[in-house]
């Protein structure tokens, strides 16, 4: 309770999107760390081989911790918005117009989750692994595919809650 009055605790699903953004930062945070360890390495001062495949794990690492960012932003309506033509319209005419375009955002999402599945399980059948590292690609490919995944699922509940006017 606060202020006399009990604060409401947020759904399930926006609680597990928010540890989903959580992990994305944490992500950064550690790749953060790798890159200035492995430059700091490259150095002169040092003068030694930076961290293995740094650049392998830079571009796996951004895509990932990218995609689980959209989910939060989504439900907290962080998108790029632009309602000039909008704005004179009632509310209940523009949280109508936003759900339309939020459920068209989680088809487009739907149609990447579908195609990074599929580019996923290409990467899994051919066995192509990264270069320096070896790893497999279809890991980052395919978590991407489930955060796609996630980011409509948001999209889909962001437009049902407009649509309710409990957005």
């Amino acid at each position: 309770m606060t202020g006399g009055r009990q604060e409401r605790r947020p759904p399930g699903f926006d609680r597990a999107v928010q540890a989903v953004a959580l992990l994305g930062g944490a992500l950064l945070v550690a790749l953060a760390t790798m890159v200035t360890i492995s430059v700091t390495l490259r150095s002169d001062l040092v003068g030694k081989a930076g961290v293995p495949g740094d650049f392998e794990l830079v571009q796996m690492a951004t895509a990932v911790a990218a995609f689980c960012f959209l989910p939060y932003c989504q439900l907290r309506r962080g998108n790029i918005f632009v309602d000039t033509f909008t704005m004179k319209l009632p509310l209940r005419v523009q949280h109508g117009i936003d759900a339309v375009w939020d459920v068209v955002y989680g088809l487009v999402m739907l149609l990447i989750a579908w195609r990074l599945a599929v580019g996923a399980r290409a990467a899994f059948a051919s066995g192509e692994n990264t270069m320096v590292l070896q790893w497999p690609s279809y890991w980052p490919i395919g978590l991407c595919a489930a955060l796609a995944a996630l980011v409509a699922a948001a999209a889909f509940v962001s437009a049902a809650r407009l649509l309710r006017g409990s957005a």
